[in-house]
This record gives C-alpha cells, structure tokens and sequence, in this order.
C-alpha cells in the first residue's frame, strides 16, 4: 500500500506543531478591540443559557441576538454562522480535552507505548464526545467544514503520529480516517443515545479496533 498523497489543487489543512493544539478553534477578535472582546463574550453568554435551557440543536442566531439585545448582523460577523457559534462555545472543553491527550499524564499523555495511548486516547473521545454531543452535532452542521475543522484536524494529526509510533505501516492517513470514523459525532450520537448502546460496549469496540488495525501493521503489537 502507497502511502503518498494523491495530487489535490486545494491547500491541505494547517496542522499543529507536534505536542501542540490547533487553538484558537474559532475567530478571536484582535488585540486592543476591548469593545469587541466584550460583545463576543456577550455573545457567548446568551448562547451559552440558551444551549443549557433549550438544547444546542434549537438555538438559533436569531434567538442568540434577540438574548444578547443585538441585531442578527452582529451575531453572524462575530461567528460567521450557526456552526462557527457552536465551535466557539465549545472552545474551553476542547481545549481542556486536547491539552489531556497532546501534554496530561500516561497513559493518555505523553509516556506511555503509543499502542496504549491510542486506546486511551478513544477512551477519553468517546467520553468526550457523550458529555458534549449537541454542541459537537450542531457544531458540524457545516458539511463544508466539518472535515476541516481545528479540532478534527487535532485527532487526525494525533492519530497519524501514534500509528507512526507504533509502528504501523501502509497508508497512515487514511488508516487514521478509518480510526476516527468511529469516532465520528453523528455515529456515536447514533449508536449511544438513539441504540441505546452502553458506553462502555463503544470503548470495548474500540479498543478492539486499535488491536487489529495495528496488529495488522505491526508484528509486535498486543
């Protein structure tokens, strides 16, 4: 199996520096705009009661605006649209998450056989992902971002490097896409609260995943 890229006339998404995250996940405004600070931060905090009232999947920038007594105009420039909103109000958990598996302790963090790591690492997704599955679904609505996403970009990047790591031969990105599509929000929004699977048969599977990707690139795995 090659494992170079095929030729593609769009840019390939910025990746992190190794042991760093993509962050800021969402548009920050500049330094000295005090004022526009304080609007985002407004924002926020009337997204942020709506979510916790209504659930992510029924905020609307039309509701967040009328909560923070603005016009819609002022909503959308801050964030672009509805999913730019939902990334941005998901940027202290995820930095939080991503700083766990990228500089927290063994065996999600650094020190530990990469094997291990990449089985913690879903672990610690899954759990991840169930704690914050409306803003992670509403947050993924743009279909034309939601490969291309900082935090996504983060998991691909981190995946790659561990079956690096471990060893693992063929073709690491794609192997990597293969991983995280069990990760994927909608199908773990699937499988978990519309199934009715319990969590711990998602980390099981997973785990499971991990030992036979890896164990079929790598003679020494398990």
């Amino acid at each position: 199996m090659s494992s170079s890229r095929p030729p593609s006339a769009a840019p390939p998404p910025r990746t992190p520096a190794p042991g760093r995250a993509l962050l800021p996940l969402a548009d920050e405004p500049p330094q000295g705009r005090a004022d526009a600070a304080r609007n985002r931060l407004l924002l926020l905090e009337a997204a942020s009661r709506l979510v916790a009232e209504h659930g992510a999947e029924h905020v609307t920038m039309e509701a967040v605006a009328a909560a923070a007594s603005v016009g819609k105009g002022t909503v959308f420039r801050r964030f672009g649209d509805r999913a730019g909103l939902m990334l941005a109000l998901l940027d202290h958990s995820e930095r939080e998450y991503q700083e766990s598996f990228l500089s927290g302790p063994p065996p999600l963090g650094p020190g530990a056989p990469p094997v291990e790591r990449l089985v913690a690492f879903g672990i610690a997704t899954l759990r991840h992902l169930t704690a914050h599955i409306g803003l992670y679904l509403a947050a993924e609505d743009c279909a034309s971002r939601r490969f291309t996403a900082a935090p996504r970009v983060v998991r691909v990047t981190h995946v790659s490097a561990l079956l690096r790591e471990a060893g693992v031969t063929g073709d690491i990105e794609l192997l990597a896409e293969g991983l995280l599509a069990y990760l994927d929000t909608a199908l773990v929004d699937h499988l978990h609260n519309r199934q009715g699977l319990a969590i711990g048969r998602l980390e099981d599977g997973w785990q499971d995943l991990v030992e036979r990707v890896v164990g079929g690139g790598h003679g020494d795995c398990c």
